[in-house]
């Protein structure tokens, strides 16, 4: 027991409260990370908030459900991708340039990252069985064919924008994947 006479100890001093300004960021990426890695079936708040090296507590304060985190990931890396496809259709000059603009979106851009390829399965994934997710999905599909109507009507932007799609899946899925040479063949078939 405490001594009545004894003076009152002075109160601990508070901890400084750390300021982070870029956490949320931080989570975002630290999802793309394990998702990609693990899976978005794996990816839980304990795994995002140890890949961010932040307090399990941060989850809950920034975000409402982990779904509100798998939205905002996927958004994120929806928008990136959608940018480098504006880049290089917007870059193209005309429509022969289009055309080698997408083959090489197909084979160095959405072909040429594993980080950036199981991102883009898992979304598929994932927006089959979550409507939320589905949003971002189409959002992308817009995106992808407002590049593509920069050189294409309207029709063929949203045929070739499935083909793009298409040739993605089969040379992430297959053990013999398509050769840059055979995809700019497939999409010059197709544009004929």
């Amino acid at each position: 027991m405490s001594d009545p006479a004894a003076p009152p100890r002075p109160p601990a001093p508070r901890r400084r409260r750390r300021h982070d300004p870029g956490r949320r960021d931080r989570l975002i990426d630290a999802a793309l990370t394990v998702i990609a890695e693990r899976g978005v079936a794996a990816t839980t708040h304990r795994e995002i908030a140890r890949a961010a090296d932040v307090p399990l507590g941060s989850m809950t304060y920034h975000f409402t459900s982990l779904e509100e985190v798998l939205i905002e990931a996927f958004t994120r890396h929806a928008e990136s991708a959608a940018r480098v496809f504006d880049e290089r259709l917007g870059a193209a000059r005309d429509r022969d340039a289009a055309v080698e603009a997408v083959v090489a979106l197909v084979s160095d851009d959405l072909l040429g990252s594993e980080h950036d390829l199981v991102l883009a399965v898992e979304l598929y994934v994932a927006a089959a069985r979550n409507p939320a997710l589905r949003a971002v999905t189409q959002a992308w599909m817009a995106r992808s064919r407002q590049a593509l109507e920069l050189h294409f009507d309207a029709t063929t932007a949203r045929e070739l924008d499935a083909l793009i799609e298409g040739l993605v899946l089969h040379s992430a899925l297959s053990t013999d994947p398509m050769t840059p040479e055979q995809i700019r063949h497939a999409i010059h078939r197709y544009l004929r």
